[in-house]
């Protein structure tokens, strides 16, 4: 039997002390390297400029392509302006939304949607956004009217939290979309479908009627291809329903729970307002942590006057709004039912803001004198921001007159 050869492993412990010098000696050494230094300016910042690819204040873009997708909707291709600086467009995480800058009647107004193409997408040179016409629209119905291939657009870089993280998220994701709430789940699908993203995706969608179903064929592609990975629910509200594998009804509590693994799943959440409501109360019943549910913004209050201890008794009148941003000085009125934020855009103003739901900080002001009401749901200050009076204008509504100064759009 041959001897084991014995090998001694040595380990030196430099100790608190070196430590302790080399701190001491930093900045004699940051002082060399300092000297050492060209005297020109750098003329190339590689971070600042990464920074800026990633997360640009705004980009240029232009429609490529049009796609009807039911009645009601369409999905919007878009391409870096070529006319324009915007080279690339900045690369984003399934769920984000881009804000769309929009020119109405002389008006200008921003609207978020979220990104229904993939991450890949972007790297490839386009972003793709389905928007739904809403009866009565004040933008949807302008963009129905006006918007054809090579229409320009200004946008907003990415943004928003509404993205799987591995460190919060678990890997079991369990979708609840309703209406056009189903474009960000087209992204996550999109990006498990290339190996990008490993999670496991079941997907509650609600629509009112059949022949309104976003994405019906493809999500049905998607289950067939990734059956571990993929699986889609039509939930109709309709009193007759013709296509096969759907639930009947209505988003509740039971049909959640046949569908969901509830001890192990994160719920996303996303559609229109009364969605949201009626959902709430449905996750209830299953006494969930919060931390387990991610909501996506969902832009401005439509009701805030049937919002609990918001006063009635004001939501016909008109205030008058004292408006300093940057360098104009302007009285506007408002009206009570209506944002802050829209009694600024009607005035032509011009305000900062992108997400539209109180929760980005894009628009924070400051409120000089004067009462508001703030929707208690959407209120996504800081602590220190409700004591210095700061607030966020698309989620605020006035309750006396006001004033208020804005920070200037970018």
């Amino acid at each position: 039997m041959n001897k084991e050869k014995e090998i001694d492993f040595k380990i030196s412990v430099k100790g608190n002390i070196r430590d302790l010098l080399a701190f001491k000696n930093l900045a004699s050494v940051r002082k060399k390297h300092i000297d050492k230094a060209p005297e020109d300016f750098i003329k190339f910042d590689p971070v600042n400029n990464l920074a800026n690819q990633l997360h640009p204040s705004k980009q240029n873009l232009v429609i490529s392509e049009i796609k009807d997708e039911t009645k009601s909707a369409k999905t919007f291709k878009f391409i870096a302006d070529p006319d324009s600086n915007t080279k690339k467009l900045a690369y984003f995480r399934a769920g984000q939304f881009l804000s769309l800058k929009v020119e109405v009647d002389d008006i200008p107004i921003t609207r978020p949607y979220s990104i229904s193409s993939s991450p890949s997408d972007a790297l490839k040179g386009f972003y793709e956004i389905t928007i739904r016409k809403e009866e009565n629209g004040f933008l949807t119905s302008f963009i129905w009217e006006n918007w054809k291939v090579g229409t320009k657009i200004e946008s907003s870089g990415p943004n928003g939290y509404f993205y799987y993280d591995p460190l919060r998220d678990s890997r079991e994701i369990m979708c609840i979309a309703g209406g056009s709430g189903i474009t960000p789940f087209r992204s996550f699908a999109k990006e498990i479908m290339e190996g990008k993203l490993n999670i496991t995706l079941t997907v509650l969608y609600g629509s009112s009627e059949e022949d309104d179903i976003l994405f019906y064929d493809e999500f049905k592609d998607y289950e067939k291809r990734y059956p571990e990975k993929i699986k889609i629910i039509n939930i109709l509200s309709c009193e007759e329903v013709n296509l096969p594998d759907c639930e009947q009804g209505f988003m509740t509590a039971q049909l959640i729970e046949k569908y969901c693994k509830l001890d192990n799943s994160s719920f996303f959440i996303c559609g229109p307002q009364i969605m949201y409501d009626f959902i709430d109360k449905e996750l209830e019943k299953f006494s969930l942590p919060m931390k387990r549910i991610r909501k996506e913004v969902f832009g401005e209050i439509k009701d805030v006057v049937n919002i609990p201890n918001f006063p009635k008794k004001i939501a016909e009148k008109t205030f008058k709004i004292k408006v300093s941003i940057g360098n104009v000085l302007k009285e506007i009125p408002a009206n009570a039912f209506e944002s802050i934020l829209v009694a600024m855009e009607r005035a032509k103003l011009a305000p900062p803001s992108i997400c539209r739901s109180g929760k980005c900080g894009f628009c924070r002001s400051v409120l000089i004198s004067g009462d508001i009401f703030i929707n208690p749901n959407s209120d996504g200050r800081r602590a220190a921001d409700k004591i210095m009076n700061y607030f966020h204008p698309c989620s605020s509504y006035p309750m006396s007159n006001l004033e208020i100064e804005v920070p200037r759009s970018v």
